[in-house]
């Protein structure tokens, strides 16, 4: 068994990771930090994990959590982790990050987005994206992985295939994204108060202003071979959790959704938590609830030449904690599915 840490657990990604780890054959949770719930049981923040584990939140130490954990999980906000990683990794603890903190390969960029100084750039070159799906050669062994934020990941799933074959022309896309409430946080805002969110939807962070624009732009970038911008739009809708990402990709005049569907089912047919639909068929953030799958549904507009690409995750697992986990499978020679036996509800 390996012993795994998770950092920030009494977060609604950290607990999600806490119920995965507490769920994989071969992982053990050691360990859970929170300095907002320290002292605190588990169960008594999160009531539906009574019975699985009877560890105590402690506020978040290196040295603890090395002695403790051979892989931690971070499931905490950006520049949290830069306080972090050069540590453990200086104890030789495995990092598997949930936050923006190494996502990007560009220093200069982070700092220009996220208002702050990157205090470990030396570290970014090392750190591997952790989308599987788009590149896991470098994924075995690593002592860092960066996971994508929930937006990049829909968003990059729904427009791999065609920029990554060259049916995708032209150097922009256009993305409307909408994310359930817990993708903002545990936190309470008086944007995501209940009577905020409740019957209204809502778009936010518009213009190019919200920061997994540089995310975006770098992971499909990488697909395609040359730079990509992206018009990129997300939206809050009332619902607890999910995420649908909507691209809008120009193509050839002549291409097809029987083409689409084509490509993008051999594109993905080998991974194992990517389902692409057939023609007249698009997926929806209920499809995938509580499970580490994205669904993906295709179609051409044939009149103005673009393709439609929809990708719905749960924005907690695949989005978050789930795609940590399939990237640590990979980092330690597991199968990626492991942990994942179980299907999500159905309703």
């Amino acid at each position: 068994m390996t012993e795994v840490a998770v950092v920030g657990a009494a977060g609604y990604a950290g607990a999600e990771a806490v119920r995965l780890v507490l769920g994989h054959p071969r992982l053990s949770l050691t360990a859970v930090t929170s300095a907002a719930d320290e002292g605190k049981t588990v169960s008594a923040v999160y009531p539906s994990l009574a019975g699985m584990t009877d560890l105590v939140y402690s506020a978040p130490n290196v040295d603890e959590i090395a002695a403790e954990a051979k892989v931690a999980l971070l499931a905490v906000p950006h520049t949290a982790a830069l306080e972090l990683v050069p540590g453990l990794l200086e104890r030789g603890v495995t990092v598997i990050d949930l936050s923006a903190d190494y996502r990007l390969a560009d220093a200069a960029v982070y700092e220009a987005w996220y208002d702050t100084a990157h205090s470990s750039p030396e570290l970014l070159a090392e750190a591997v994206f952790g989308l599987p799906e788009l590149d896991r050669s470098r994924l075995p062994g690593a002592r860092l992985v960066a996971c994508p934020g929930c937006y990049p990941t829909a968003t990059t799933l729904a427009a791999l295939p065609a920029l990554e074959s060259g049916v995708a022309i032209g150097r922009r896309l256009v993305v409307d994204a909408k994310s359930g409430v817990s993708g903002a946080g545990r936190g309470l805002s008086a944007s995501t108060h209940f009577v905020s969110v409740n019957e209204s939807i809502a778009p936010y962070k518009v213009g190019g202003t919200h920061r997994h624009t540089p995310e975006i732009e770098q992971a499909l970038s990488t697909a395609a071979g040359r730079s990509i911008s992206v018009i990129f739009t997300p939206h809050l809708v009332p619902m607890s959790r999910g995420l649908l990402s909507t691209v809008y990709v120009d193509v050839e005049e002549g291409f097809t959704t029987a083409e689409a569907v084509e490509l993008y089912r051999g594109r993905y047919h080998k991974e194992p938590f990517v389902h692409v639909y057939g023609a007249g068929e698009m997926p929806s953030t209920g499809d995938v609830r509580g499970s580490n799958r994205a669904a993906i549904g295709v179609a051409v507009d044939e009149r103005t030449h673009t393709l439609v690409a929809a990708c719905a995750i749960d924005n907690l697992v695949k989005g978050a904690a789930g795609q940590a986990i399939q990237c640590l499978n990979a980092v330690l020679g597991y199968s990626e599915t492991e942990g994942f036996e179980r299907p999500g509800p159905v309703v």
